[in-house]
């Protein structure tokens, strides 16, 4: 059964007429190879953002949505003083 679908595929595979490119098979690789470098440089223009002010120490807030379980009592300090 396999060998009688792999013949029918040959065979239409070499009958049938391929539909021409609208530019050389290479130069889709070069397109899309040129594409990624741009995105990756665009990428790494934005890599310093966080680097243009001092960092500002975070305070452990209580109340806030998502607590940090790992605080490390410092939620209790705030909170009795």
């Amino acid at each position: 059964m396999l060998t009688q679908l792999a013949g029918a595929a040959i065979i239409a595979a070499e009958t049938e007429e391929k539909a021409p490119l609208f530019m050389p098979w290479w130069m889709f690789g070069v397109v899309i190879f040129g594409i990624l470098l741009v995105l990756m440089f665009v990428c790494m223009s934005f890599s310093n953002m966080g680097n243009r002010h001092e960092p500002v120490d975070e305070s452990a807030d209580p109340h806030r949505q998502h607590t940090n379980k790992h605080d490390h009592g410092q939620a209790e300090e705030i909170s009795h003083s």
